[in-house]
């Protein structure tokens, strides 16, 4: 259990292979700088004073095809900071454009991880749109704010792909990107706050969604690990990758042009061989190195990674660089900071030609070594030139003048001098993690200080995923009838603290039940069972349980269940506000309809597998065969990790017997209906004798509900 002072930060990065050492950047598209940035994130958030614990959640994976150490629950990262893997959806490694039906398994499995650290988090900041819908909806259950990043945007992908004439179902089929957008969408509009990493991000690209708020959208530039990435030390020397190099190359000496990325289209390698294989001045002033990820065998990779590498080997078989171009088949993750002290040492330069970079980091950690750089005019590149004044800008589509870009950058010796030094200063500056941590953290605290209070930052948390109890009750009759015993009731739940959730259980509507409890001055209560049980919400935002939608469709026909009962007498429908998705609600006169026992029957001969459900002596409804009060309330103590024995359950009338019976405690008020007199005598139901909530007071002692030993007094002897 987590208790200290200080921030609990929870980061959610759902997608691609995440660890804590040895990252495989580049393995594919979806490993790549993202995965970088998140671990580095959670590591230097840990180190800072007013942080008491950072998560950072993603997905588990145990297959045969990755490490085994991806299976593993739990990482530690130190100072505080681990990697929680959670289990959500299949097993084996899955791109990202097939993990969206598996994110609201991913969100309840995070509730659970919460429910065992025993303490909600101040703020869960999600990263991409898969990450941003897991967020949206693990916060609205919550009650607490989200902070969003969202790395690459689908609307702006969108543009790029038809600009290249493909066409929108292609685009659907392949990236699922409606999904994606509405995903993103929803981030925002669930958003306290957006980090983005340039002005041109939240100026060009978020302006397209339709929930843009540029006020809620702040420019926190990433950071780099300047432990890790700086200029080569007196004696610098890596002779085994040094050789590995080496061996490509007829001229080592020369200065070292040095691009990497992972093999994707976007990173555009492409044209920047073009530009190589173009320029013979360029080819006889510089060699080139090229690190494109890991492989063994280029036929075995994706489909996208394998028409890169081959496009590549063919370009320099074309332009016949053989001698001049070097392109290793594996690196580790401490080979890469020599990559960049080894083209130093050679005075050359780092080179990103992407079609599109809103980040950059790879040109921040050429910065830090003292490398300059020549980088696509998009983005992160033009923020970080304009603040490392430590290279230049090239279209990244014009291989000529990318070619003559580069070839001017390594032919003045004092200006690459300059950029080095400028560099250096540039990104100690404006880009260590201690500058990024420092802002992020004074934008954290005025979410808690009030200066970002507002619509989407409730005042109220949850208390489900901490409390270790939870009381629920019905509304007419038994919470509400009378104001003074409310009064009472709700001052008792206000002083029994956050150890305790607190629900309501009822038949009406959702729409019904907020008017009702508004009119009450009821606070909107961390759980919401309406409609007889067919529907689940959770406060402050009233968020529906989606998967309990889905649970309900269960053989459930409603239209032949109308037809089935059109004849029967006795049933009135009510009118068309208390129909709703789940349920078919009657009026009925009981001295005329048939028993509940011979409707199950007759529906059941029609294959017809429902709940009949008669209540008030009044009311009858009908809703799917694993539907009812008593269902929906396990369902939450299942979600949210409650002991059905820690629950009490306070009811009045016949639709409330299946969640006052079985292990949790009930309580009859004593206005109550007579569909509940065979109760009497049950063990773990108490008939209060006070009606309405004086009922539910007199129940909370009875089960000593708020005190250390709640349950049912040993010499219980009601009868």
């Amino acid at each position: 259990m987590s208790s200290g002072d200080g921030l609990y930060i929870q980061l959610i990065s759902v997608h691609g292979l995440i660890r804590g050492h040895n990252m495989e950047l580049g393995r594919d598209a979806d490993t790549g700088g993202q995965i970088k940035y998140v671990v580095e994130l959670a590591k230097a958030l840990a180190q800072h004073d007013a942080v008491d614990r950072v998560d950072l959640l993603t997905r588990q994976v145990i297959d045969p095809k990755v490490d085994s150490e991806y299976a593993q629950p739990e990482e530690e990262l130190g100072h505080g900071a681990h990697i929680i893997r959670l289990t959500a959806g299949p097993r084996r490694y899955l791109r990202k454009e097939v993990l969206w039906p598996y994110l609201d398994s991913f969100a309840d499995a995070a509730l659970q991880h919460i429910r065992r650290v025993g303490r909600l988090p101040d703020i869960v900041h999600s990263h991409y749109a898969d990450a941003g819908y897991a967020g949206a909806r693990l916060t609205s259950l919550l009650g607490v704010p989200l902070v969003h990043t969202g790395h690459s945007l689908g609307r702006d992908k969108l543009r790029r792909l038809l600009d290249k004439g493909i066409s929108q179902e292609s685009i659907e089929r392949q990236y699922h990107i409606s999904q994606r957008i509405e995903a993103e969408e929803m981030a925002l509009d669930n958003a306290a706050f957006v980090v983005a990493s340039t002005s041109q991000e939240v100026e060009q690209q978020y302006s397209l969604y339709d929930n843009y708020q540029p006020r809620s959208m702040i420019v926190i530039p990433p950071g780099v690990d300047l432990e890790r990435f700086h200029p080569p030390k007196r004696g610098h020397h890596q002779p085994a990758l040094q050789k590995e190099i080496d061996r490509f190359l007829h001229d080592p000496r020369k200065p070292l042009i040095l691009a990497l990325s992972r093999p994707d289209r976007r990173k555009n390698i492409s044209t920047l061989v073009r530009a190589y294989g173009e320029n013979k001045e360029l080819q006889d002033k510089a060699n080139m190195l090229i690190v494109a990820g890991n492989r063994d065998d280029i036929m075995s990779m994706e489909k996208e990674s394998r028409r890169v590498l081959a496009e590549l080997l063919l370009l320099i078989d074309y332009y016949d660089l053989y001698g001049r171009i070097a392109y290793p088949k594996h690196q580790q993750s401490e080979d890469v900071p020599v990559f960049y002290q080894s083209a130093v040492k050679a005075r050359g330069l780092f080179v990103n030609p992407a079609l599109t970079e809103p980040f950059g980091l790879t040109l921040l950690e050429a910065a830090a070594t003292g490398l300059p750089i020549v980088a696509t005019e998009d983005g992160g590149p033009k923020d970080i030139v304009a603040h490392c004044k430590n290279g230049v800008l090239i279209d990244p589509l014009d291989s000529d003048a990318m070619g003559a870009a580069l070839l001017e950058a390594l032919s003045d010796r004092r200006r690459w001098l300059k950029w080095s030094k400028s560099g250096l200063n540039g990104v100690h500056r404006h880009y260590s993690w201690k500058a990024h941590i420092r802002k992020y953290i004074r934008e954290i605290k005025k979410l808690h200080g009030g200066a970002r209070k507002g619509k989407k930052h409730p005042i109220t948390p949850s208390r489900l995923a901490t409390a270790d109890r939870l009381l629920v009750c019905d509304v007419d009759n038994t919470l509400i009838g009378d104001a003074e015993a409310l009064d009472q009731f709700l001052l008792r739940l206000r002083e029994a603290g956050r150890n305790v959730g607190f629900g309501i259980v009822t038949g009406r509507s959702i729409e019904s039940t907020l008017k009702l409890i508004k009119e009450w001055k009821v606070p909107i209560p961390d759980l919401l069972i309406t409609s007889v049980g067919t529907e689940i919400y959770y406060g402050p935002y009233v968020t529906e349980d989606l998967a309990w939608r889905q649970h309900n469709d269960y053989r459930w026909q409603p239209e032949a269940v109308l037809e089935a009962m059109r004849d029967l007498p006795g049933l009135t429908l009510q009118p068309t506000e208390a129909q709703r998705r789940h349920k078919i609600s009657y009026i009925v006169d009981p001295d005329a309809m048939p028993s509940v026992r011979e409707i199950m029957r007759h529906l059941r001969k029609l294959g017809l597998q429902v709940n009949v459900i008669f209540s008030h002596g009044a009311y009858l409804d009908v809703v799917p065969v694993r539907v009812s009060k008593g269902s929906a309330v396990r369902q939450v103590a299942v979600k949210w990790g409650i002991p059905v024995e820690r629950i009490l359950a306070i009811g009045d009338a016949g639709n409330d017997e299946d969640m006052l019976s079985g292990n949790t405690l009930g309580v009859i008020v004593g206005n109550y209906s007579k569909e509940l007199e065979k109760l009497r005598g049950r063990e773990k139901i108490y008939f209060a004798e006070g009606h309405y909530a004086w009922g539910i007071l007199e129940g909370l002692d009875y089960y000593n509900f708020f005190g250390p030993n709640l349950g049912v007094p040993e010499l219980e002897a009601q009868t």
